[in-house]
């Protein structure tokens, strides 16, 4: 069943529309073919799921955009303004070929899938179209990796909100309990503080902290150990949070932790401090490296420097080596350098910003400092 991600604003939709019509032209198909998911939701303002019967909006270069949906989901489509946004709405029902649908859709034969999009749903759409088919993705990524004002609204939003998550941990963070538990507790406050639902939580204690995607277990946090903590999730409008601190449960137990730790704040605020238009995306990863690198952790920072966030937790732009794709404003992003020392303990500090006309803005704002609990 589609869901309506917020308030509805059709002109930025149609905008939305047009230009992906557009890009799609200028990479040389004849129609985009997007399946429920993010794509979707950002051309047109509804979620969902993809299953066995086909959900595909058509979207040809010069034409009308077309929802193919089966019957029985297009109640959860009905909040959609359809007629305002130029979108033709056709029903099928079991028996019916939906592929043919979507062929008379559309003119041509070359089309771009949603990067997506079930192989069940990509072979058949490919033999009842014919012609070549390729990714939907670099085309539609050229859209939302730049967001408008609405989507960074979004985005500070849902910044606060997990702030307010994270002002919080002493109320779960405690000596004796488990990841678990706490990981429970740390899921219902992201509701609380003003998310639709607890997308994820890690909670990293001791030797756990090291292993960077590590999400919870029945181990018992013990006095004196790092615990590091990602959480997010999405706001009411679809957009994503993600923010992680390190906290350390009193005194640490490691001698090395204080020194370590203030190394990986440097590189985190150097790299936070170098972004602006015009630096590439592997210019700001390298900022970070080269800190950690210099102190002697070079091979404990195992991961890129970021990853792009809006409707997806992760999308474009990658802040990694290799990748040459200068800054734009509207680029959000997170900076989350991390430092993993195996079997002993790990720690890592993210937020999300994006790059302004003239320098950067943070969605979050919580201290950095090792938060000693």
């Amino acid at each position: 069943m589609a869901t309506i991600t917020g308030p509805i604003d059709v002109s930025a939709l149609r905008a939305r529309l047009d230009r992906a019509s557009a890009a799609a032209q200028q990479a040389g198909v004849d129609a985009l073919l997007i399946s429920p998911g993010s794509d979707l939701r950002y051309l047109i303002g509804a979620g969902g799921d993809s299953f066995e019967r086909l959900t595909c909006l058509a979207l040809p270069v010069g034409g009308t955009p077309t929802l193919v949906v089966p019957k029985l989901e297009q109640p959860g489509y009905a909040g959609i303004p359809t007629d305002e946004l130029g979108v033709e709405v056709v029903t099928w029902v079991d028996g019916e070929d939906p592929y043919a649908l979507v062929k008379a859709a559309i003119k041509g034969d070359r089309t771009a899938v949603a990067d997506m999009m079930p192989a069940l749903h990509t072979i058949n759409l490919g033999k009842a179209i014919g012609g070549p088919q390729s990714l939907a993705g670099p085309i539609i990524r050229e859209l939302r990796m730049r967001k408008d004002a609405s989507e960074i609204a979004a985005l500070r939003k849902a910044g606060q909100a997990i702030d307010r998550v994270h002002a919080r941990m002493g109320e779960f963070l405690r000596v004796g309990r488990t990841e678990r538990e706490v990981a429970k507790d740390i899921a219902a406050a992201i509701v609380e503080e003003g998310h639709t639902v607890a997308d994820f939580v890690i909670v990293g204690s001791g030797p756990n902290g090291a292993s960077p995607h590590h999400r919870d277990s029945d181990r018992v946090i013990e006095a004196g150990e790092v615990v590091v903590i990602d959480i997010g999730g999405p706001v009411a409008e679809g957009y994503n949070s993600d923010s992680t601190r390190t906290y350390v449960m009193g005194e640490p137990k490691h001698d090395d932790v204080w020194d370590t730790y203030a190394v990986l704040q440097a590189a985190q605020q150097a790299a936070v401090e170098a972004v602006r238009p015009g630096v590439t995306c592997e210019q700001v990863d390298e900022v970070a490296r080269k800190v950690i690198t210099d102190a002697g952790f070079g091979e404990y920072f195992v991961h890129r420097t970021g990853h792009g966030i809006g409707l997806d937790v992760h999308e474009e732009p990658y802040i990694v080596s290799g990748n040459a794709l200068p800054l734009e404003a509207g680029m959000a992003f997170s900076v989350e350098p991390g430092i993993y020392l195996p079997g002993r303990w790990g720690a890592r500090i993210e937020d999300i910003v994006v790059a302004t006309e003239d320098g950067v803005e943070s969605f979050n704002n919580r201290p950095h400092e090792l938060v000693v609990l």
